[in-house]
């Protein structure tokens, strides 16, 4: 099946689940808002026709599929490494959505949340960030700050590989700005502040904001109260009401 064309300024989103009503009601939703497009839908047994269409964002609804041990989104994160993946889920353990996260998700939303934390989760996880809900975010920050042995070599910490300038982008990576609002804080290009952090993850070994995040609480190169607090702040909920009716043309 073809992927359907792209009209500038759209995020586009692929349904994966196993219940066609729970499909339905989320295309309803995210079509509500005339900058959101669902593209295509697949019951999980089908979870890489997603990867054939490249949607900007996987949201997933196929809970027995992703217990930690089960290979669901390492593989389709095999196959294209650069999805955006937000987990739907009634499951609301903090340690559940971490595993989620371990996995590869770049988001996880709680069934029992307002549908407008949904479609705000969608538009932050498109920016490149991470979505947590806030129990997630606290056992995340404690995990980290808990004392561990990790050794290096020669004693030296890589963090300390890093230029001023990757400094400062980790510092506001720690107030939980994205890529643009870093440029504009820095007054340097997108494209800029996107090589900077490629240098980061290389340096530090690590892949994404998040894990970025956990490893500089750890060596205190950002606060955790203003980190939590940025983080908390970026998540509340939307205070326009979802237009009802609103579909796209």
């Amino acid at each position: 099946m073809p992927s359907p064309p792209h009209v500038p300024g759209t995020i586009r989103i692929f349904l994966l689940g196993d219940h066609a009503v729970i499909r339905r009601a989320l295309r309803l939703l995210i079509e509500s808002q005339r900058h959101l497009r669902v593209i295509g839908e697949a019951p999980c047994a089908d979870a890489l026709a997603a990867v054939r269409l490249c949607p900007d964002v996987l949201l997933v609804d196929c809970e027995p599929a992703l217990h930690p041990s089960n290979e669901l989104l390492p593989c389709l994160l095999a196959a294209a490494p650069r999805l955006r993946v937000l987990v739907l889920t009634g499951e609301h353990g903090p340690d559940f959505h971490s595993s989620l996260l371990r996995a590869g998700a770049a988001g996880v939303v709680r069934k029992d949340d307002p549908p407008e934390i949904l479609l705000k989760a969608i538009q932050k996880v498109h920016q490149g960030e991470i979505w947590l809900d806030r129990a997630t975010v606290s056992r995340v920050l404690d995990q980290t700050l808990r004392p561990h042995h990790r050794t290096t070599e020669a004693g030296t910490e890589p963090w300390k590989c890093l230029t001023e300038r990757e400094r400062e982008i980790v510092s506001l990576v720690g107030e939980a700005l994205n890529n643009k609002q870093i440029a504009r804080r820095l007054l340097i290009s997108h494209a800029t502040v996107r090589h900077h952090l490629t240098s980061i993850f290389g340096k530090l070994g690590l892949s994404n904001r998040l894990e970025l995040l956990r490893y500089a609480l750890h060596h205190g190169l950002v606060g955790k109260e203003s980190a939590a607090d940025a983080i908390r702040h970026r998540q509340e909920p939307l205070r326009s009401r979802v237009p009802a009716g609103r579909r796209q043309s």
